[in-house]
């Protein structure tokens, strides 16, 4: 399969394809049907409404391989955010008034850094937000600790769990995924993680295992609680349910399972204009491993930077010019405005 780095997606034929334009098709002329959507709503360009968080993906080294992961994150890979660069992330930090911190990977407790940012950005009064898979908890001792590392420095945890059973988690995740993921969520637990009165957050994140969009937030949170608590006595917060997008690994089984038109349809057919004006993207600014800068997420594993006006390295951060510049978009920016919407905190509609 052609790389989806390539200028255009292999099935980039009909108007609805996912079509990976260069920056200067983005700035000029030349518009997916996304955008012609925007457009109609009033919303392109579609701007920022002030960068509240900045998301971090300090590495994409990880102890797992999921099937649906978006950043192709894994053992093998070796991209590693520096200390460097982290700190260049906190000289950025300490000159605004940016809230909190979001560091992502892989699994970023895998950078050897990863601690003495969290630190850093904890001594500068930040909210620290990690994307923990749970399983890098117990896959070693050296990360036993981590759930009293998060509570001191009162992090947020944010884990990915695809299912309340464990066929439907170890079928995305991997063998014996679920038994793992279920005594790291104990051991958070025990360190106070999802226990009312102690402030200490820990949120789960649902991502359908196929070609389908979630269902209702609030019902499958309802689910996770009783099943989790009854069957294994596991408590968590909120559950965020977020829609898989069509590119990398879900890509790839979306393409091997014939999927991809009729995921891609459903994808369009849901386009919720009210989910559009609440993308996270508009409140949310993503730094890269090697500190470039993406308006989202997904757009840093499709290498779209953020447009050519804006700094495009957090070297040269400066809020008031990210805070202008207009967002870049394609066809994938459906999965965040299908339905209810979609975006790192969950639904946004």
């Amino acid at each position: 399969m052609k790389s989806l780095h390539a200028q255009h997606h292999p099935l980039a034929d009909t108007g609805y394809q996912l079509t990976v334009l260069t920056q200067a098709e983005v700035e000029g002329a030349h518009q997916p049907l996304f955008a012609m959507r925007l457009r109609e709503a009033g919303l392109l360009p579609l701007r920022p409404t002030g960068i509240t968080v900045m998301q971090v993906n300090v590495g994409k080294m990880c102890n797992q391989t999921c099937r649906h992961c978006h950043v192709d994150a894994g053992p093998d890979r070796t991209e590693i955010m520096t200390r460097a660069t982290m700190q260049l992330c906190l000289d950025a930090l300490a000159r605004t008034d940016i809230a909190v911190v979001d560091l992502t990977g892989g699994a970023p407790e895998m950078n050897p850094d990863f601690r003495w940012f969290v630190e850093q950005i904890s001594a500068l009064g930040r909210e620290v937000i990690v994307r923990c898979n749970l399983t890098i908890i117990v896959a070693n001792p050296k990360y036993h600790d981590l759930p009293e590392f998060f509570a001191r420095h009162r992090v947020r945890v944010v884990s990915s769990l695809p299912h309340f059973s464990a066929v439907r988690t170890d079928a995305q995740r991997g063998e014996g995924v679920f038994g793992r993921s279920i005594k790291a969520l104990r051991m958070l637990n025990e360190a106070g993680y999802g226990v009312e009165g102690t402030g200490l957050s820990l949120d789960l994140v649902y991502n359908p295992s196929g070609a389908f969009l979630p269902g209702s937030q609030a019902g499958l949170e309802r689910d996770f609680k009783q099943r989790l608590l009854r069957e294994h006595g596991v408590v968590f917060n909120n559950l965020l349910t977020i829609t898989n997008l069509p590119i990398s690994r879900f890509l790839e089984y979306l393409l091997e399972s014939g999927n991809y038109e009729s995921y891609m349809d459903k994808l369009v057919q849901a386009y919720n204009p009210v989910a559009a004006a609440n993308v996270m993207c508009r409140s949310t600014l993503s730094v890269g491993w090697d500190g470039q800068l993406y308006d989202c997420d997904f757009n840093q594993q499709l290498d779209l930077l953020v447009e050519g006006r804006a700094p495009q390295h957090i070297r040269d951060f400066n809020l008031e010019t990210l805070n202008g510049r207009a967002i870049v978009v394609n066809q994938h920016c459906y999965g965040c405005t299908a339905g209810a919407g979609s975006s790192c905190g969950g639904a946004t509609t």
